[in-house]
């Protein structure tokens, strides 16, 4: 592994005469870092961070990144662990991990300098909070809570960004049960790890790991249930700002009779397909989506009809499963991480923790099996425990969060093979977790330039 190399720079703004233009070439990229292992499900093996958010400024000229600001005291914000930039609005919002007490959902305004200016906070209703959506009317943002399994909204003000009142509705798998398995520091498993004991506790209980809404009209949220190998289909009211009811669900994998663990999913930008990344049984799930059925479904509800008659019914169908792992290398050895679609469509990426890579797979264009997917290769991610990754706007950019070996490594990216090639440049950061991409909105320069942007989770 190539020597890190820490950017030492302090905090840096723009200068009063920068045009919009050159600020608008420059992304600002928030990285959140563990702080607290014992409050964790898992066992990073990292350093505990002091100041868990890391601000840096990305340069997509040769991808080098100068660090701006280090914010998020770890008495404070403890374990920010996922990040959400509003699609409008300079507003970041962080969620925090923790299994003892429940997660909390942070605002803050980001400015230009990468200052971080916190606007308000909200409890999020569960434990060891995990993922952060924002609906399409944004009025809303819905929560997930890893460990309760719960799911949460919470009003939003669509003029500033900031949170109005608390939990508004809140919608828990296990029926109110109490949960089944023990966190680690108390005789539990410790949730990094993937053998055959380890996954029998991960999946005594419902593990809710992230909450996407349908592209098409917003109506379906699906929830990959990690404790129950189950993609989950609720309903839901973007009116009344809750999820209605689950109208089915179906298995994350080819029901091999290995746990599959579901963590992620993303839908194609232009295919009638979906992706899900099985942590436990390092695969992509590829399936169908039934957008007549989603418009349906949301139609009835529009007129006031009850939707019992589409329980059972499911908007998806699977139609592949790839690995994303050697086939020779051990699977107990590997969990997933993230899997992420490249902007143009072409490619899923997933991260490999314990194999230490990024899989790269195609996606067929043409033919019977449009949206199906061939492997490119796996590509070291020059550390351990690739947790996440972020591409830069440009999409020729790609940022490793390595949580174990406390850095964070810049790829180019080649938009027609696939491949990707290590720039030199590495960061080091304690155990980072997440790279949120904040393209700042400036209202001025809008009204000028007819600017606008959204950033992805």
């Amino acid at each position: 592994m190539a020597p890190f190399k820490q950017n030492n720079s302090s905090i840096i703004s723009f200068p009063s005469s920068v045009t919009y233009n050159e600020a608008s070439e420059d992304q600002i990229m928030v990285v959140s870092c563990y702080s607290n292992f014992d409050k964790l499900a898992h066992g990073p093996r990292g350093t505990e961070a002091q100041h868990c958010l890391h601000v840096y400024r990305f340069n997509p000229t040769d991808g080098h990144m100068v660090l701006l600001n280090i914010a998020g005291s770890a008495d404070e914000v403890i374990n920010p662990a996922f990040s959400r930039f509003h699609p409008r609005l300079n507003i970041l919002y962080t969620c925090t991990e923790d299994i003892e007490e429940n997660g909390q959902i942070i605002a803050y305004e980001v400015g230009f300098d990468g200052e971080l200016n916190k606007l308000g906070h909200v409890d999020a209703g569960g434990t060891s909070t995990c993922y952060l959506t924002i609906d399409r009317d944004q009025k809303n943002l819905l929560a997930v809570n890893y460990w309760d399994s719960t799911i949460v909204t919470i009003p939003l003000s669509t003029e500033t960004g900031n949170f109005i009142g608390g939990v508004e509705s809140k919608y828990d798998p296990k029926g109110g049960k109490i949960m089944v398995a023990a966190a680690k520091k108390f005789g539990g498993v410790n949730h990094s790890n993937n053998d055959d004991s380890t996954i029998a506790q991960r999946q005594a209980d419902p593990h809710s790991h992230a909450l996407v809404l349908d592209p098409y009209v917003g109506c379906m949220a699906y929830v990959p249930c990690l404790g129950k190998d189950l993609v989950r289909e609720f309903f839901y009211d973007k009116d009344g700002g809750k999820i209605q009811e689950e109208l089915n669900f179906l298995p994350s994998g080819l029901c091999t009779g290995h746990p599959d663990g579901p963590r992620y999913l993303e839908f194609h930008p232009k295919y009638s397909t979906m992706y899900v990344v099985n942590e436990l049984s390092s695969t992509v799930a590829v399936f169908s989506v039934n957008k007549d059925l989603i418009r349906t479904i949301n139609a009835a509800a529009k007129n006031g009809e009850s939707l019992e008659r589409f329980r059972g019914q499911s908007t998806l169908t699977l139609v592949q499963s790839i690995a994303t792992i050697p086939s020779a290398f051990p699977k107990k050895l590997n969990t997933c991480g993230r899997l992420c679609l490249h902007k143009s469509g072409r490619f899923v990426l997933v991260s490999n923790r314990g194999h230490q890579s990024i899989a790269i797979l195609k996606i067929k264009e043409r033919g019977p099996n449009k949206g199906q997917l061939t492997t490119v290769g796996y590509f070291h991610t020059r550390g351990e425990t690739p947790r996440h990754f972020k591409f830069d706007n440009s999409g020729q950019y790609l940022l490793v969060a390595n949580q174990d070996s406390d850095n964070l490594s810049i790829f180019n990216f080649n938009q027609s093979s696939g491949e990707i090639k290590f720039t030199g440049n590495d960061y080091r950061v304690p155990s980072p977790n997440f790279v949120c991409c904040c393209t700042l909105h400036d209202e001025e320069a809008d009204e000028r330039f007819s600017y606008s942007s959204h950033a992805s989770d």
